[in-house]
């Protein structure tokens, strides 16, 4: 069977560990730069330490290096990328071409090239390319159904990554310049403004308000939970959740989620089991609503009146007094509450509970009969924050002929003998004592599988010392483990035919490098990046993305009564972008005014 990796996003070292805790085969971090997301940055110290906890378990750690570079930048990257190789990092993800010639030339160490969602992997003919040129991995993009993910696995021979949980760029990945033209926070250079969480108005080329100061833009976030045994049959290798800006409890609930799912359908990549006394809900943390997005069809993935988490509905308001309202939900002290009234959110916290009456810590715009939310479970929290979630790793324990030998679920193998003691005056009396010591793994990385004893031991010691002996054993298994890991290597990179003859501004090219890998794979490249551009002309396209207004609001044009008409959206400061449709392949425009 093969076996399958979940990926779990760390904004920093403590919610990585607790990751790898909560059953991550590998997670993937910032580091200092070139991250993608500039407020996550990580140092080499805190990396280093993470893939020396990682690699006890087997699980990997992969880098993040998917912005576009200029040319000074290309040469710091080089740099980095030689750092993380040297203190063990498994894998970078990239977007920029000008690493690939890097490697091309052999200026790489031979780290796994793992290419990012932002190079806009969306088709089988990009996906055979960087098959091609010897990608270790590729990483899909979201918006493909579970057809286009199929035939992908089965034309590629390097690993498919998938996104199964998180947010959802409205853009197809690495092709969004809307926050750039805005006002020059590049998202392809990790400093994305989100435009597409803010309020829009949507009109027809008339001046017809369509509809009015709605967040136009803002997906529900992706949750494919119920798909994982189809990707799994399909061949997916890695199952990715979005979110290394997300905090520590929505990291232990989302990952423990999903270990817990994968491992009831497939084998896993790491090793060790995840002990928990806590039952995971994703419904109880950031969520904007959830969607499957397009794994099966178009789906009303939208969600227009908030980018914000409302939480899950609870009750309503039943009566409002001066300090405190009534209500027929069951609320705790400290929970968040909101109510959602004339298209804003009004946020408060609960203070003290009395039967039904609730006192907030402010009773401003509390109406009697909103729909209550509860965005913070107070009690929730409290239990992720108390539970015990470990990680072990199966062991068993052997004695024979005065040694103590120990095995781990992959084969490893330590031994430590038994020292020289007073002779025992029951033999079976210390047989019996080994085996309930040696059976402690307590705190440590192991849990017991099996612990059998092939002769009578008849030297006599203390407890301490068998003590001793265990924890030696364990370390020394551990030292053991670390010796075996298996480094995978990066093949070379070559040269091979780029699924176009020319390249424009898409392309993201902002280094000579880049632009010479482009060439070097019979591909003219015509414009550099917009990032390179003083001025961004009119029309020029900002977003494509698959989500579509006309659709939405039912205005597609295969509808016969469907207006004509040109379609815009305007910005809460007037400004206004037309709206191109491509029906034929059900994509939306946004172009630059």
């Amino acid at each position: 069977m093969n076996k399958v990796e979940l990926l779990a996003p760390a904004k920093n070292l403590e919610t990585a560990i607790a990751a790898i805790n909560c059953g991550a085969d590998a997670v993937y971090i910032g580091a200092d730069s070139f991250g993608a997301r500039v407020n996550a940055k990580n140092n080499l110290e805190d990396i280093k330490t993470l893939v020396d906890y990682a690699h006890k378990f087997y699980a990997r750690v992969h880098v993040t290096i998917n912005t576009i570079l200029n040319d000074y930048e290309i040469k710091r990257a080089k740099d980095l990328i030689f750092k993380l190789y040297a203190i063990g990092v498994d894998a970078i993800i990239i977007q920029d071409f000008g690493l690939l010639e890097l490697a091309n030339k052999g200026l790489l160490p031979p780290i796994q090239i793992h290419m990012s969602t932002q190079c806009d992997n969306r088709t089988l003919e990009k996906a055979k390319f960087f098959d091609k040129i010897g990608a270790s991995r590729i990483i899909l993009a979201r918006e493909l159904s579970l057809r286009q993910i199929n035939d992908i696995c089965k034309s590629v021979n390097c690993e498919v990554e998938t996104f199964v949980h998180g947010a959802l760029c409205v853009s197809y990945s690495g092709q969004c310049y809307l926050s750039y033209a805005n006002g020059g926070r590049s998202a392809n250079r990790g400093e994305c403004a989100q435009p597409c969480r803010k309020r829009y108005t949507l009109v027809d080329e008339r001046g017809k308000v369509i509809a009015k100061d709605k967040y136009l833009l803002s997906l529900k976030d992706f949750n494919a939970s119920k798909y994982l045994s189809d990707l799994v049959d399909i061949g997916v290798k890695s199952f990715k959740i979005e979110g290394r800006l997300k905090d520590l409890n929505y990291v232990k609930t989302v990952v423990l989620y999903y270990n817990n799912l994968l491992s009831e359908i497939s084998a896993r990549s790491s090793s060790g089991r995840v002990f928990s006394d806590f039952a995971p809900d994703v419904n109880k943390v950031f969520n904007r609503g959830y969607t499957d997005y397009f794994l099966e069809g178009r789906k009303n993935c939208f969600n227009f009146d908030s980018p914000k988490f409302l939480g899950e509905i609870v009750g309503k308001v039943t009566k409002v007094s001066k300090n405190y309202f009534e209500t027929d939900a069951k609320l705790n002290p400290q929970d968040g509450i909101c109510i959602y009234t004339d298209g804003s959110i009004t946020g408060f916290l609960v203070n003290r509970v009395e039967g039904c009456k609730i006192y907030p810590n402010k009773i401003d715009n509390i109406v009697e009969g909103a729909a209550l939310y509860r965005n913070s479970d107070s009690l929730y929290e409290k239990n992720l924050k108390r539970a015990t979630i470990k990680r072990k790793i199966g062991v068993s324990i052997l004695v024979s002929d005065s040694t103590i030998i120990a095995k781990d679920e992959d084969g490893n193998i330590a031994n430590i003998p038994i020292p020289k003691g007073e002779i025992a005056s029951c033999p079976e009396n210390v047989r019996n004592v080994y085996a309930k010591q040696l059976s402690k793994l307590g705190d440590s990385d192991f849990y017991l599988t099996e612990i059998r004893l092939n002769q009578d031991i008849i030297d006599f010691h203390p407890v301490s010392v068998i003590n001793d002996l265990r924890r030696n054993l364990l370390q020394k298994l551990i030292n053991v483990r670390l010796d075996n890991y298996n480094k995978n290597v990066q093949k070379h990179i070559s040269y091979a035919d780029f699924p176009a003859n020319s390249v424009d501004y898409r392309a993201n090219i902002m280094n000579d490098l880049s632009e010479k890998f482009y060439k070097n794979c019979n591909c003219k490249v015509c414009e550099h990046a917009l990032e390179t551009c003083p001025d961004i002309s009119s029309g020029v396209e900002l977003m494509r993305t698959k989500h579509c207004l006309r659709y939405a609001y039912d205005l597609c044009l295969k509808n016969k009564n469907s207006i004509k008409d040109n379609l815009y959206i305007v910005d809460e400061k007037g400004k206004r972008y037309l709206l191109d449709f491509d029906c034929k392949n059900c994509e939306m425009v946004i172009l630059n005014p």
